[in-house]
């Protein structure tokens, strides 16, 4: 498995010839989305200097690209509990609940899951992976505010380059459960199709032409009464894609106000959609781990108020790393 150098702070090399990312990716050998955040936060230098990421390079250009940001100060450590599915020496999997939104932005200066995790690691004094980030403390990639579920968080700069890495070429295995008005096309299916700001509301996603790529599949557990329950796999990590690949199949949804879901059964005002599980190769050492986290309350008392069950809903929060099963609960 490819992934940055996580030893030396800084790597500098000379540039290819074309756009400054893709010369920041050549260089530091890592994904293009992370080079495009690297130079937003001024940490890839051309000639010493800050560039745009579609500027030209000619070639031979010196690059420096400093892959381990230094601690935010303006982010103060909060004591806020987090039920942990999974933890080791370099890495855990929280399961994160509705209504906590994963890192700072405006309206959400504090209260944040950065802020929890710098709680945490404060506590036990342990590290969190610095590559991604000034306000990205051990994350590697997100869940919207009202989506519960599985997210990943790296301890160590080796770990976040490795699950960085695992994203980058789409090897991490993630299911997530919804319930959406309506009846899917097929028992299973694939959607591909572009995602990109929706032009008559510019706080959604939509398809629409020249988007970016996207693909989701699913799969059908469970229908009747007006709803079913899927299982969604998104292949493309797109902001907001299921979300949107639901609203273009006519398949809100429920409880997803923005999309049209409208309350959900039982009176649920949040979208019905949960992280349920993820599969990918440990970094501390290649081993598979694959972790599940149960329906919530919430969504558990919406599904029994549409009147649909099945099998394959996941029972308990927890992982098993080659067969060894580790339970944990809220700490």
């Amino acid at each position: 498995m490819s992934g940055p150098p996580v030893g030396p702070r800084t790597v500098e090399g000379q540039a290819p010839a074309g756009r400054f990312d893709l010369a920041v990716v050549a260089v530091a050998g890592i994904s293009r989305a992370h080079a495009q955040r690297l130079i937003s936060d001024g940490r890839a230098l051309v000639e010493g200097r800050r560039a745009r990421a579609s500027d030209r390079l000619a070639g031979g250009e010196r690059i420096g690209v400093e892959l381990s940001a230094p601690p935010d100060e303006s982010l103060v450590p909060e004591d806020i509990p987090l039920r942990i599915a999974y933890e080791d020496s370099s890495m855990l999997i929280v399961d994160k609940p509705a209504g906590l939104v994963v890192h700072p932005s405006a309206g959400h200066a504090t209260g944040t899951l950065v802020h929890a995790l710098l709680g945490r690691a404060r506590a036990s004094g342990e590290p969190l992976g610095s590559i991604a980030g000034l306000e990205r403390p051990g994350i590697v990639h997100r869940l919207d505010k009202d989506t519960s579920g599985l997210l990943l968080v790296a301890k160590t700069d080796a770990a976040q380059a490795s699950l960085m890495a695992q994203f980058g070429d789409r090897s991490i295995d993630k299911e997530y459960l919804a319930l959406v008005r309506g009846d899917a096309p097929a028992s299973r299916g694939r959607v591909e199709a572009p995602i990109g700001r929706d032009p008559a509301d510019r706080q959604r996603m939509a398809v629409v032409s020249g988007g970016r790529e996207a693909a989701t599949e699913y799969e059908s557990l469970s229908s009747g009464g007006g709803y079913t329950l899927l299982a969604l796999r998104p292949l493309t990590g797109r902001t907001h894609q299921i979300r949107a690949h639901l609203a273009y199949l006519r398949l809100p949804i429920a409880g997803d106000m923005r999309y049209g879901g409208g309350v959900g059964p039982g009176g649920l005002e949040r979208q019905f959609l949960h992280a349920a599980r993820l599969g990918l190769a440990r970094p501390l050492d290649g081993a598979r781990l694959e972790a599940w986290s149960e329906l919530p309350p919430d969504l558990a008392a919406a599904l029994n108020a549409a009147g649909l069950s099945s099998a394959r809903l996941p029972v308990g929060v927890g992982a098993s790393v080659e067969g060894a099963v580790s339970m944990q609960e809220a700490r």
